[in-house]
């Protein structure tokens, strides 16, 4: 389950600020409650391949493009050295 915010979750363990929480036990009336709120949340989150992040984007920045540019450009004269050509 995920809960926006430190301070939400540590008032569930009456602390300041909690990144998360695990529980060791739980009661045998709450088993049932429990696991079907985990198969739930397994559906929403973990399961589901739309939900997951896809960072980026393939869009460098400026400078990443330059860099790249310089290497291909560094790259090519190597090879041209090799086959005994000469690019101006």
């Amino acid at each position: 389950c995920i809960i926006k915010g430190k301070s939400r979750l540590g008032q569930l363990v009456h602390k300041k600020a909690v990144s998360c929480v695990a529980l060791t036990a739980v009661s045998k009336e709450d088993q049932k409650e429990l696991e079907t709120l985990s198969t739930n949340f397994k559906a929403q989150f973990n399961d589901n391949a739309e939900v997951r992040r896809r960072w980026g984007g393939g869009i460098m920045g400026i400078k990443s493009q330059h860099v790249t540019a310089r290497r291909e450009k560094a790259i090519q004269i190597e090879q041209a050295k090799k086959l005994g050509l000469q690019i101006a």
